[in-house]
């Protein structure tokens, strides 16, 4: 059904619609000795299903291609157009003649010969057999009517229009098909008022996409037609492009034009422009080499910088004097100065003809300019050679730069600028780029370009710019220069945590101290008081460092975790339960103080549904706490409340190994230490001595990626000594400026879940105790670390 609309209110032009045969008026046959063509069979209103017209008494053969052509061409002559039709008909009788194949004709009038006139479209299969009786089959390609195809453009175009004057585009005269160029709405083309933005809406009215080349501005978007998809303009009859297919298309078949000094009408430089130059310190030497020249235009003098290729004008740009700029349309984009750097080594790019002229006055001769300026940022991704536009001019001039063995980008000193030369960098290769620092012109500001320099420092100082290039920065790759700032405060120990933070007791000392950025792995059999112990050391560092933590604490309800913190902050019992004996409890104030204290100190990851964690999760939240809170430690307790879920073709050891690698990328890159917290697997024959770091359920990668391996152990032998008494036992210490490997014993005060130094009487016998379970334990056959899940405990 096709819907009735009112012509619209702005102009636009639509191509001329397709009609099928069908549509086109009876012409009267061309030749009147021929027999006129039948009637129509009288039996097709009583039979419908009359199919077989070669057979049919009364109906006659189907026309043939002779007579469909001399119909078409009919309604050619009746126009005055006929030949280019008559033509077509001889080139398909020499083709049907030759072969015998199936031809199908579509020819298309000039609308510019003959406006609004419809296209003619020709669709007929001849059989290979003429004995063949039954008729060819219809064409499988659709072939929209005049009407359908204005009412949907009208329909979508109506939609954009409307979406892209809601953006502020509002040009007199919509274009279909083309770039447009107007005023953008977002920037106003600047002081100058130049027409930067660029609309481009395609023919079918499905979309819109529009760019402001102002690097100032950089504007750019998007509009779609309401209710068309993707997946329809791609199933639509309608041929169509995007704007980057189009742009490639003209770019490949771009013939540039050939312009010379006299079809500009170019000249000399007037006595007013060389003085202007003289101003920003070009001498006129320097304008005669690089043939600065300037045109008369309109009574409007402007500068002329011309780009030249082996001293062939091939582009000109144009200053005016209220500093507005304009190019030479259709002509290839290359560098300003190319031939100063042919077969060069060194090559110096900047941003401006100005800054080259700059640089010809420091005695750099190998110097070009970019001619398009600088984008606003940079682009997400390059695309590729066909559609980079904006630095066509690189691809033109690949073989000049091909041969530079260092290319230093003096880019102007703004954010355009930076942008600039990130873009250059990335498609000449980072690895023989440098880059400039530009110098202070005074005591708050500083210089901006080459330019600047020259005119405020002088060529001397212009030539130091260039000499102290350092080399641009490759991501991931440094050198020790650009840390010795942080290795000065580490021998000076400026920020006091070079040399780790101690744990609040002295028998662990010279054992261990938590350095920031660090991974701690902590083990221990079943009840032995890992979680407690932690528990206790980050109250300690909270008390003498001030440091805030964030606690992953899988295994402890937020009531339980948070009574322990409390009772060994104010080291008295939360309740007068039978644990606290004689001891006296907490009083409110205490409690509500303690709560405040916990509130600063501690924050807490837990997931608020029945979901496993993932280490990402667990990351990514704990990066947050740290940028949000600044926390300085990271608890995760235990490992085997993670989700562990990994793929087929990973083994455990892998996936552990995987982890590791995050949790410590995450802490050196945040300054934060991690304790994470692992039990140990199932031990066989167990004197019941402290295990080994190896014994951890999954992977020997706990030892050997952790930066500390401590395993709590507690005694639960009388023999060997008082039952409170745990044995922390450092395992692994990889920085031996804080630690070193060995024993320490403290005592738990079950009361009120503190840890102290435990005394001689009760260190000696556990001592003792612990040689000998070592030595137990060295007897016994070592068991590696499980691979690939096997008897992981997972």
């Amino acid at each position: 059904m096709n819907k009735t609309l009112n012509p619209p209110s702005y102009p636009i032009y639509l191509p001329p619609p397709r009609l099928s045969l069908s549509s086109l008026p009876s012409p009267p046959h061309p030749n009147p000795s021929s027999p006129a063509l039948p009637a129509p069979c009288p039996r097709a209103s009583d039979q419908p299903g009359c199919r077989n017209p070669t057979r049919c008494p009364v109906m006659p053969p189907r026309p043939s291609l002779h007579s469909l052509l001399l119909m078409a061409a009919s309604a050619a002559a009746a126009s005055g157009d006929s030949g280019p039709l008559l033509a077509a008909r001889r080139r398909l009788a020499a083709t049907a003649a030759a072969g015998g194949h199936r031809i199908r004709l579509l020819h298309s009038f000039s609308p510019g010969r003959v406006p609004r006139r419809p296209e003619v479209v020709c669709c007929v299969r001849s059989a290979p057999d003429s004995r063949r009786s039954a008729p060819a089959p219809p064409c499988s390609r659709n072939v929209l009517s005049a009407k359908n195809y204005s009412t949907a453009s009208e329909e979508r175009l109506g939609k954009i229009i409307q979406k892209l004057k809601n953006e502020g585009i509002n040009p007199k005269q919509w274009r279909l098909g083309n770039f447009q160029r107007m005023l953008c709405p977002q920037c106003n083309g600047g002081s100058s008022e130049e027409l930067s933005l660029s609309v481009y809406i395609r023919k079918d009215g499905i979309n819109a996409t529009w760019n402001c080349f102002r690097s100032k501005c950089g504007w750019r978007g998007f509009v779609q037609a309401d209710g068309v998809t993707n997946i329809s303009q791609g199933k639509s009859g309608i041929e169509s492009e995007t704007d980057q297919e189009v742009e490639a298309k003209k770019a490949a078949n771009k013939v540039y034009r050939k312009i010379s000094d006299e079809d500009l009408n170019l000249e000399p430089l007037c006595d007013e422009l060389v003085e202007y130059f003289a101003t920003r310190m070009i001498s006129a030497e320097t304008l005669r080499r690089n043939k600065v020249m300037q045109r008369n235009w309109n009574n409007k003098i402007s500068i002329a910088f011309t780009y030249r290729r082996d001293g062939a004008l091939v582009g000109c740009k144009y200053r005016a004097v209220d500093k507005t700029f304009s190019q030479e349309a259709n002509t290839e984009k290359i560098f300003y100065g190319l031939d100063d750097i042919k077969r060069a080594h060194d090559v110096i790019i900047v941003e401006g003809e100005i800054d080259k002229l700059s640089m010809d006055e420091a005695g750099y001769r190998n110097c070009v300019s970019v001619p398009d300026g600088a984008p606003p940022k940079v682009s997400s991704k390059i695309p590729d050679q066909e559609q980079d536009k904006k630095y066509s001019y690189l691809w033109n001039c690949k073989d000049y730069l091909d041969s530079a063995s260092r290319i230093i980008l003096a880019t102007d000193n703004d954010r355009p600028g930076q942008a600039l030369a990130e873009e250059l960098a990335r498609r000449l290769g980072k690895e023989r780029c440098w880059r400039v620092n530009w110098p202070k012109k005074n005591d708050t500001d500083t210089c901006k370009d080459a330019n600047e320099v020259l005119m405020f420092l002088g060529p001397q100082a212009l030539r130091k710019v260039i000499e102290d290039a350092e080399l641009y920065p490759i991501r991931g790759l440094f050198s020790f220069e650009q840390f010795f700032p942080e290795i000065d405060n580490y021998f000076l120990g400026i920020h006091g945590d070079e040399l780790g933070i101690h744990t609040g007791w002295k028998s662990m000392d010279d054992l261990y101290k938590v350095v920031p950025g660090e991974l701690t792995v902590v083990t221990g059999v079943p009840n032995s008081g890992k979680s407690e112990w932690i528990d206790a050391l980050l109250c300690n560092i909270n008390k003498q460092s001030g440091w805030k933590f964030v606690l992953c604490s899988m295994e402890n309800k937020v009531k339980e975790h948070a009574r322990k913190l409390l009772e060994k902050h104010i080291q008295k019992p939360f309740f007068n339960a039978r644990y606290g004996g004689s001891a006296q409890r907490m009083t409110p104030d205490e409690f509500e103080a303690g709560k405040q204290w916990l509130n600063k100190t501690f924050h807490l990851i837990r997931c608020e549904d029945d979901s496993l964690p993932s280490i990402n999760w667990v990351l990514d939240l704990a990066k947050a706490a740290v940028l949000r809170h600044g926390v300085r430690g990271l608890v995760i307790d235990p490992y085997n409340e993670l989700d562990h879920q990994r793929p087929s073709n990973q083994t455990e050891t892998e996936y552990v190994s995987q982890i590791l690698t995050k949790i410590k990328r995450f802490a050196q890159h945040h300054s934060c230490h991690v304790w994470f917290v692992a039990h140990p697997r199932q031990l066989q024959n167990w004197n019941g001595g402290p295990p080994n770091i190896y014994d951890i359920s999954g992977s020997a990668h706990f030892i050997n990626k952790c930066d500390n391996g401590i395993v709590i152990h507690r005694n639960r032998d009388p023999n060997a000594g008082p039952l409170d008494t745990v044995q922390v036992c450092v395992r692994k210490v990889r920085n031996k400026v804080v630690g070193q490997i060995g024993d320490a014993f403290l005592t738990y005060d079950r009361v009120t879940g503190e840890f102290k130094d435990a005394g001689k009487a009760t260190t000696a016998p556990s001592a003792k105790a612990a040689k000998q379970s070592r030595k137990e334990a060295y007897k016994m056959p070592f068991q590696h670390a499980a691979e690939d899940g096997e008897n992981s405990g997972l």
